[in-house]
């Protein structure tokens, strides 16, 4: 009898424990009733309903959609997202919160945030700020609520759009008012958005180590890359992406990445006349944007994609030894390999979705590129040992025996 009374007095007291802890998590959050009343409204005329988080306000921008399951702040805080609008397509976002350690900039990038359901209580041993006064802070405008499935599968039949998101309660005259403002947004395509996230002036991370020295340009550098580099073992010099190849060459490197970054490739129209001038000069790695760089550089062609490739999860193809790596992936883009002349790069990596060019290799020079993101920040590590084949390079090579692309143009004429 004492037994069953213990029993029964023990449950009690873990039910009280069990519901005021419920209680407590739940506090901070509200209701549906509660929360405010927001919209997505996409150039094509639809229109979503939900609800407001995050800045309170309005923002427009590109709409597109990441498959990632983790990572949101590495999302939100990634250059490359420069004027778009995210859609989370993982349901549950916010619940571990925000580390300082995990941003890939100094400042959220994305212009609006869209998800599911956002989670206001953060827990995480690591969380300095819940996601919440983070973008509050930044002013990143948010919606939740909708349905992310409807959008996604919106974007990925019928491509990406520009939308407005929008705090508020709104007729039907103000929704009209938002769908056309979508619409007449300006479009990425052809914009040089790389001076809104370049660093202003050049900074060094030394190593204080006897490490080969490598220029990167910043067409909108996340910080992961840099970490990359120094884990591989280079000294790391960041220029802004206007830098000249005769200012890049002063600082004396034994190497040059060419970074990812917002936009259409086609519109740095400086950086493929500096990217040329560079090429066969030094050991060369493109990422992200420096890939479809490289390609415009030597006279290919950029195409841009339908709903293009943003995830952490893409399956890409090494044709040189034939394995399969899970990639992280943030691009609208791709360079048609078949429109380089005279056959100056081959292809090494290939999307296994729709085979589109994943990296490519000069056929002469020590200069390779892949379309996505090594570095990963969030997604799995695959792609890492691209830093170190990268250093390999620099650490072999001579420059005095290697015939710079310009003289061997020359040579040709």
């Amino acid at each position: 009898m004492n037994g069953v009374l213990f029993s029964m007095s023990r449950c009690n007291f873990l039910s009280n424990r069990l519901i005021g802890f419920k209680d407590a998590r739940l506090r901070p959050s509200m209701s549906l009733l509660q929360k405010p009343p927001a919209l997505l409204a996409l150039e094509d005329g639809t229109v979503y309903y939900g609800y407001a988080f995050g800045y309170s306000g309005q923002t427009i921008g590109e709409v597109v959609f990441n498959t990632a399951m983790t990572g949101y702040q590495e999302i939100l805080t990634d250059p490359s997202y420069n004027g778009q609008i995210v859609t989370m397509t993982y349901p549950h976002i916010g619940n571990y919160g925000i580390s300082v350690y995990d941003m890939e900039s100094n400042k959220p990038y994305a212009r609006g945030f869209i998800v599911r359901e956002f989670s206001r209580v953060a827990s995480n041993h690591r969380s300095n700020q819940d996601l919440q006064s983070f973008m509050e802070q930044h002013k990143v405008v948010g919606i939740e609520g909708i349905d992310t499935r409807a959008l996604t599968r919106r974007l990925r039949s019928g491509g990406v759009v520009k939308g407005v998101i929008y705090h508020g309660k709104a007729s039907p005259e103000l929704e009209a008012e938002l769908v056309a403002q979508a619409k007449n947004h300006a479009d990425i395509d052809g914009r040089d958005m790389t001076p809104e996230v370049t660093t202003e002036l050049p900074y060094a991370r030394p190593t204080f180590k006897e490490s080969p020295r490598v220029a990167v340009i910043d067409f909108g550098i996340k910080h992961s890359i840099v970490y990359k580099l120094e884990q591989a073992g280079a000294e790391v010099i960041v220029v802004p992406a206007q830098t000249s190849p005769a200012q890049i060459m002063a600082l004396n490197p034994y190497g040059l990445v060419i970074s990812n970054g917002p936009g259409d490739p086609d519109g740095p129209k400086y950086a493929h006349d500096t990217v040329w001038q560079l090429l066969g000069l030094l050991p060369t790695y493109g990422i992200c944007l420096g890939h479809q760089l490289l390609g415009l550089a030597v006279g290919g062609k950029t195409f841009k994609l339908a709903h293009g490739h943003h995830g952490a999860n893409t399956p890409v193809k090494n044709l040189v030894t034939g394995e399969v790596e899970i990639t992280s992936q943030n691009h609208n883009y791709a360079v048609d390999i078949t429109s380089i002349p005279g056959n100056q790069f081959k292809a090494t990596h290939i999307n296994l979705n729709d085979n589109t060019l994943e990296g490519m290799a000069h056929t002469r020079y020590p200069v390779f590129s892949v379309q996505y993101h090594p570095e990963a920040s969030p997604g799995p590590h695959d792609a890492s040992y691209l830093f170190n084949r990268f250093i390999e390079e620099v650490n072999a090579f001579e420059g005095a025996t290697a015939m710079p692309a310009m003289k061997a143009e020359a040579v040709k004429l």
